[in-house]
């Protein structure tokens, strides 16, 4: 199957894109990330190659859910910064042509933000509950379940903030999809609708260049709120929908925030957030006149398994090139594994959902290897790749945290049955011989990162040509040189654990080859530009191993410098 992507298309049809989590990327203060932490890594960012960045929440929050539960979506949460701090970093990115992306959370919001407080106080049947989802009965709602785990449904009575206030005997119950500190909004309530459009602006007039949206799926829920006991962690298509996930109605809010970003100068875009499977359903939400991207989860979610892998590709490529819209790829977030550590295990694909200690480690050793050829895999690929802060220094999983310092709400609501997100979240080495590996001035970390850091820290690895550091920016650096994410991708014959074909751009023709289990002999006529680990010379031919990926060039092609 080929894809075809032509030229001249927006900066985001092709771009490279790192995200960053504001907690854990870089601190000028304390244990916690700032906003001037990022403005002072802006250059490395530059140096790697990337086209953008997209930051994790950074907004007032009381940081029960890591700044996904926002009290106040127009101002900076003082642990970060303030806004002149963000002002300043969005006009240094911009000079330096990096595009700013950022989270916006849709939802849910904190029970510390004035809608909620101000519903608590107003009581049932007020136009403040309306903003958000409460009902009355003595028995729950429904059986909805949190995604953190728990019921899905808090009685207000039940608060621990209820004793001695106004709705102490309130009996009504409100809808969380995440944590109970994180109520769901009504988006049926053109109050909400007008809100988030001011918030796009407000936003947008301070410069950035576009919004990764937050359970883009989960704004719309069924009125009738039916019963549903099903798995809601991925949503698959057909007439069984979950009643709180990918309902028609998200699809009118989307194309009302395009035209709001049609208002601005520039390419702006919104990124989805859509934990919807097939790939030919989340193809929706990236339609002309609603969203620009949709992270490719199938991608992220499919096996180390060559026929699993091309069976991904093709159908990623082919229905997005239905719609007109690149495709994307990614390979860890911070809700997931690292993918360093996630391929090291006996069984990969999405992985579990944390690692405790007592659970099966990952071979650290194997793991490297197939993230580097996986990631080298997806970046030849058509369209957009998206980075997680530190992939690019080849870092694990932190498996052995003590449970006393996790954070993450799914640990607690699943009581402990969960080691949750905090293994991915841990601050990130910059230096190795500083304190906190040069994270923060304080030798401060909110998560305490793992003495093994200290040999992947940046320093260690930015001179190092063997360095995965390197390793990223050669590829990234040849991605651009051969416009390989606006190109177009086939096929061709190959063993069957093998991934092969042809990337086909302005630049010309290039192999891309992914071997998962097996070796395999590099064809005549092709010489091998980049590889993600060590190719053996057999009788004068190259022979590439297990779970590596070359790119390779025409033996009489030569380079433009055009």
């Amino acid at each position: 199957m080929a894809s075809s992507v032509s030229l001249n298309h927006p900066w985001w049809h092709s771009a490279v894109i790192y995200q960053i989590y504001p907690r854990s990327f870089a601190s000028t203060d304390g244990p916690i990330g700032t906003i001037r932490g990022i403005t002072s890594k802006l250059e490395y960012l530059h140096e790697l190659g990337v086209d953008a960045i997209w930051i994790s929440p950074f907004y007032p929050s009381p940081q029960n859910d890591a700044g996904y539960d926002v009290a106040n979506y127009h101002d900076i949460d003082p642990r970060f910064g303030t806004l002149c701090d963000a002002d300043e970093m969005i006009a240094r990115a911009h000079d330096l042509g990096l595009k700013v992306i950022i989270d916006l959370v849709p939802n849910h919001t904190s029970d510390e933000h004035e809608w909620f407080q101000a519903a608590l106080e107003a009581g049932p049947g007020s136009p403040e509950r309306n903003r958000y989802w409460f009902r009355d009965g003595d028995e729950i709602p429904n059986d909805w379940r949190s995604v953190f785990g728990g019921p899905a449904w808090t009685r207000v009575s039940d608060r621990a903030d209820a004793v001695g206030s106004s709705w102490e005997n309130d009996r009504q119950w409100y809808l969380n999809l995440f944590d109970s500190s994180q109520p769901d909004l009504n988006w049926e309530n053109p109050e909400v609708r007008d809100y988030f459009d001011s918030i796009l602006r407000f936003w947008l007039d301070r410069g950035v260049d576009g919004f990764r949206v937050d359970v883009a799926h989960g704004l719309v829920k069924d009125p009738q709120l039916p019963n549903f006991s099903g798995d809601v962690s991925m949503v698959h298509g057909g007439t069984q929908r979950p009643p709180m996930f990918d309902q028609e109605g998200v699809h009118e809010i989307f194309r009302r925030w395009n035209a709001v970003l049609g208002e601005y100068e520039g390419d702006r875009i919104l990124v989805a957030e859509a934990w919807v499977d097939p790939p030919s359903r989340l193809t929706r939400y990236v339609r002309e006149d609603e969203m620009h991207q949709a992270f490719n989860f199938t991608f992220l979610a499919t096996p180390w398994n060559a026929g699993a892998l091309r069976s991904t590709i093709d159908e990623s490529l082919r229905v997005f090139g239905d719609v007109g819209r690149p495709a994307t790829w990614v390979l860890s977030n911070h809700d997931v594994v690292r993918h360093a550590s996630r391929l090291g295990l006996s069984v990969t694909g999405k992985g579990p959902n944390g690692i405790f200690a007592s659970d099966e480690q990952p071979d650290a050793e194997l793991g490297l290897q197939r993230a580097k050829a996986a990631t080298q895999l997806m970046l030849a690929l058509p369209g957009s790749a998206y980075l997680y802060q530190g992939e690019e220094l080849g870092l694990p999983e932190h498996t052995t945290l003590p449970n006393e310092v996790r954070e993450d709400p799914a640990f607690f609501r699943t009581a402990g049955a969960e080691a949750g997100r905090d293994g991915c979240r841990v601050p990130l080495p910059w230096s190795s011989e500083a304190p906190a590996y040069g994270f923060s001035p304080s030798g401060e970390t909110w998560l305490p990162q793992p003495p093994k850091w200290r040999e992947l820290a940046v320093d260690r690895q930015e001179d190092d040509p063997a360095s995965t550091l390197q390793f990223y920016r050669r590829l990234i650096a040849l991605r651009t040189e051969w416009n390989l994410g606006e190109g177009s991708f086939r096929f061709i014959e190959a063993p069957e654990h093998v991934v092969a074909g042809i990337s086909s751009t302005d630049r010309g023709e290039f192999l891309i080859v992914t071997s998962v289990d097996g070796q395999w002999i590099l064809p005549n006529g092709w010489t091998i530009a980049a590889q993600s680990s060590d190719t053996i010379s057999r009788d004068g031919r190259t022979v590439i191993g297990s779970d590596t990926t070359v790119w390779a060039t025409r033996s009489d092609w030569l380079r433009s410098d055009a």
